[in-house]
């Protein structure tokens, strides 16, 4: 009994002493936050991958470039922030507290300021190596102790990178947003609004936005835009959005494609593309009801598409020389098959095409 009692003291005591003392090992935990800019342009840039390095804390940059990492335990860390196309940015923070970082800057890949300079200065001990070990000069400008630069991210997500004054329909009520100046994400269907009088930037999800119209920065005339989940490809929605081109019986759209193309340069042979690219594609498609197809290729399968009247698209398109392998060929032949329906207007009297 005596026995007993003594464990029941000593673990009454083991236990206050690891309550007392498990508090302070839990800790408190704070926010982290901050925006992060183009060092170079001062516009934000959402999509850069923030973390802790060596923990599992771990956000994405969005609405404007902002960023919150919550309940991080009070301790030093190494902020990464990483983003394609730009050198990686590393900050000590010691947090003991809620910590605002304010605005942290990413510099692109070769621009002043990355450390471009350094790399390109000539390191006089690599010299005589290469020269000792490649006699015969092979190896371009390597061989003067110059390491290659390093590759940069060409083109962007963006189907106009200029911030346009837009009108966007939304499927809930149908409410109408005007007055903000907008760009639209092709890969992430999302879309960033400046509003007008604060130039605060808030994202806005496609799926949300059934239609919209925008002022074309370049030419100065209204696009029109319609949200593919109201249309099939073979019985499915489609994400994104498809511009109409030619409106009627049997309309002509396009949608704008971004596709990542990593670079092919073979630095012993100094031949390919030194950077990786990112390539804007057009495709064209015909809308038939609710369903919408590719507008296929070859002239025959083409002339199809109009089903009774083929035979005069052909005799159409022969006599006025369009060239179908030309997007302003497609878009003269839709118009002209369009135009002999009944309350027919052109959206555009000429195509524009401002890919790369």
């Amino acid at each position: 009994m005596k026995d007993f009692k003594k464990k029941m003291i000593l673990l009454i005591f083991l236990i206050s002493v690891g309550s007392f003392y498990c508090f302070p090992l839990a800790g408190q935990t704070f926010q982290i936050k901050g925006r992060i800019l183009d060092a170079d342009t001062k516009e934000y840039i959402d999509g850069v991958n923030v973390t802790l390095r060596g923990t599992a804390y771990g956000v994405v940059s969005s609405s404007g470039g902002n960023f919150t990492l919550e309940k991080v335990l009070e301790d030093k860390y190494t902020l990464a922030l990483n983003m394609p196309g730009y050198n990686q940015y590393e900050q000590i923070v010691r947090l003991s507290k809620d910590l605002d970082l304010g605005d942290l800057f990413l510099v692109k890949y070769g621009a002043e300021g990355s450390g471009a300079a350094l790399q390109k200065t000539i390191r006089a001990n690599n010299i005589t190596n290469l020269f000792n070990d490649r006699p015969n000069m092979i190896g371009g400008n390597a061989v003067y102790g110059i390491p290659p630069e390093p590759k940069k991210l060409e083109g962007n997500y963006f189907l106009d990178t200029k911030w346009n004054s837009a009108s966007l329909l939304l499927y809930r009520d149908q409410q109408l947003l005007e007055g903000f100046r907008v760009r639209y994400n092709i890969v992430s269907n999302m879309f960033e609004l400046m509003e007008p009088e604060n130039n605060l930037v808030s994202v806005m999800p496609g799926l949300r936005i059934q239609n919209f119209v925008f002022v074309d920065s370049t030419y100065k005339v209204p696009r029109y835009f319609v949200n593919g989940m109201d249309f099939k490809d073979e019985g499915s929605p489609i994400a994104g959005f498809f511009e109409v081109l030619v409106d009627g019986e049997l309309p002509l759209m396009r949608r704008t494609m971004a596709v990542f193309k990593e670079s092919n340069y073979n630095t012993a042979l100094m031949v390919g593309n030194r950077n990786d690219q990112i390539i804007k594609r057009n495709i064209y498609y015909f809308l038939r009801g609710k369903d919408i197809y590719e507008v296929p290729r070859g002239r025959k399968k083409i002339f199809a598409v109009f089903g009774d009247q083929a035979k005069e698209m052909s005799d159409y398109a022969e006599k006025n020389g369009i060239d179908l392998k030309d997007p302003s060929g497609l878009f003269q032949l839709f118009t002209h098959y369009n135009s002999q329906f009944p309350g027919f207007r052109p959206i555009m009297s000429q195509l524009l095409d401002g890919t790369n």
